[in-house]
């Protein structure tokens, strides 16, 4: 059976400070914390499962620089719940954040250490995404990186026009996994990044030969090598890990 993804993981430089944010914006709770990471998901969640992807705050040095390439795109349920939502993330220490969006219906903001987030206007799409719309992730080909990412996360394709293709768990559940036509490159490492894992009894190795023939590269972004995970890079040079089976 192919990898499926199971959660996404920020990068912080306070990640317990950051995970209460997006508990509380989220309504979700903070399921496990330690010096190395902090994972938030919701209340009664059993891990992994896609009604909803976790997202995992590790500890970084390196400072943000530039817009994120991966976002989360929030959902609501009417035109009150948004400016709900987007009142919450203010005093919560987020604040709107003009990336060039111009005139549109959803509200960009960021959080406290400066990631990028969209709270959308009510769209039937993702009236039942729970908190989570998308997982969005800027690209030069998005039909083409959702074939791939396919492969990746177990996920079916949705969606496929010019400017974006879009994912789903065949489950019909959780949030999407999207990908954007932009006209900017990668130029740095991504500070969201999704993981995927085999299934239970399934072999990494195997896993990771297999992602690499289907154009995926090693990447080396200081792991070292007495790590039980396999960094890569997707075709557009996205980072992501291949964990132990779970």
């Amino acid at each position: 059976m192919p990898t499926r993804l199971v959660h996404v993981v920020a990068d912080a430089h306070d990640p317990a400070r950051l995970a209460r944010f997006w508990a509380a914006l989220l309504g979700w709770e903070i399921a496990d914390e330690t010096a190395d990471e902090v994972d938030v998901w919701p209340a009664g969640y059993s891990y992994p499962d896609p009604v909803a992807v976790p997202i995992v705050f590790v500890p970084v040095p390196e400072p943000k620089t530039g817009k994120n390439r991966v976002h989360l795109d929030l959902a609501s349920r009417s035109a009150a719940d948004q400016a709900e939502l987007v009142s919450r993330a203010r005093d919560l220490g987020g604040g709107p954040v003009d990336i060039g969006q111009g005139d549109v219906p959803w509200v960009v903001m960021a959080d406290p250490e400066g990631n990028e987030f969209c709270v959308l206007e009510p769209r039937d799409s993702y009236r039942d995404t729970g908190p989570v719309a998308a997982i969005l992730t800027d690209c030069a080909d998005p039909a083409a990186l959702a074939r791939f990412w396919a492969g990746a996360a177990g996920w079916p394709v949705m969606r496929s026009e010019e400017q974006l293709a879009g994912l789903r768990s065949p489950a019909g559940v959780g949030p999407y996994l999207e990908f954007l036509r932009v006209p900017d490159r990668k130029t740095v490492k991504n500070r969201i990044h999704p993981d995927v894992a085999p299934y239970r009894g399934e072999d990494p190795a195997a896993e990771v030969a297999r992602l690499r023939a289907a154009g995926a590269t090693l990447a080396d972004v200081g792991q070292g090598d007495d790590v039980s995970w396999t960094v890569l890079a997707d075709p557009e040079g996205n980072e992501f890990c291949v964990l132990s089976p779970r």
